[in-house]
């Protein structure tokens, strides 16, 4: 975590200190002592003693190396009602997508219900073979599994992240900055011709980043309701997109501004599903 708050968090009671490193907890999802310590500029140890506090009040979970937040935020749909949304048009999309994928590919395939939708997709090609899929979805790497040995599966580690069972840091990272993939199949809460690709949460956007450095090739898929939208994380501009693979809920004048920004979209009729 970026020290942009050099030592000016270190003012104020102990109490409003925790209360300012909950914040912070909660904002990522995990956060290391070392970045605690330099972000509030205290030691280690105190550190330690803040969050064995704020772990006894039931505010966060101590795990090692740092702290994870016991609540979830609030701006995120589980991922069981997400699935129900668009639900043709994402089977439609998935397919689209597993289409593009070809024998001794190398992936990256997201966390969200329209990538494991992809995965389902992926299943269904049994011609496909040594395809390998690196993936920080629990429910893709599940639907995988079907496909086995013609694709296998690799599970990047990390923190899991109950509402959408993916996997956070700090453990996808080392993972990530180790391999070069043919193609990353990405997923958003958002894609918007000036506010770019971007995402309702703070640490899953992270491992995405780290995805988006991984790939020679990124398809973004997106159902029309989040075509024009921007959330809260900043992913990549759209120019960074090779494909986004959306439907006909899509807004056309936003798709045709998507395409100025040469930014190729593929529209997918949802009978195709």
């Amino acid at each position: 975590m970026a020290d942009s708050h050099p030592r000016s968090e270190s003012s104020g009671s102990a109490g409003d200190r925790r209360d300012r490193m909950l914040a912070a907890i909660r904002e990522r999802d995990f956060v290391r002592v070392v970045d605690l310590s330099e972000r509030f500029g205290i030691s280690e140890v105190t550190v330690r003693s803040d969050l064995d506090v704020l772990a006894s009040r039931g505010d966060v979970h101590r795990i090692r190396g740092g702290a994870i937040p016991r609540t979830l935020p609030d701006n995120e749909r589980p991922f069981e009602e997400s699935e129900t949304s668009f639900a043709e048009e994402k089977v439609a999309i998935a397919r689209a997508a597993a289409a593009l994928v070809r024998d001794g590919e190398t992936l990256l395939v997201d966390v969200g219900t329209t990538t494991a939708a992809a995965a389902r997709a992926l299943v269904a090609r049994e011609e496909l073979r040594n395809v390998v899929v690196f993936t920080n979805g629990l429910k893709t790497a599940l639907e995988l599994e079907a496909a086995a040995p013609r694709v296998t599966v690799v599970i990047l580690g990390g923190t899991l992240r109950p509402l959408q069972h993916s996997l956070v840091e700090p453990m996808a990272s080392l993972i990530l900055e180790q391999i070069k993939v043919h193609t990353l199949i990405l997923g958003c809460n958002g894609v918007d011709p000036s506010g770019g690709v971007t995402n309702v949460n703070l640490p899953e956007a992270e491992v995405k980043k780290r995805m988006l450095r991984a790939a020679s090739r990124v398809v973004v898929l997106a159902d029309g309701s989040k075509i024009g939208r921007v959330e809260l994380a900043h992913l990549c501009p759209v120019e960074d997109v090779d494909l986004l693979i959306t439907g006909e809920s899509a807004d056309a004048a936003v798709v045709a501004e998507l395409r100025k920004r040469d930014c190729e979209v593929q529209i997918v009729p949802s009978s195709a599903a």
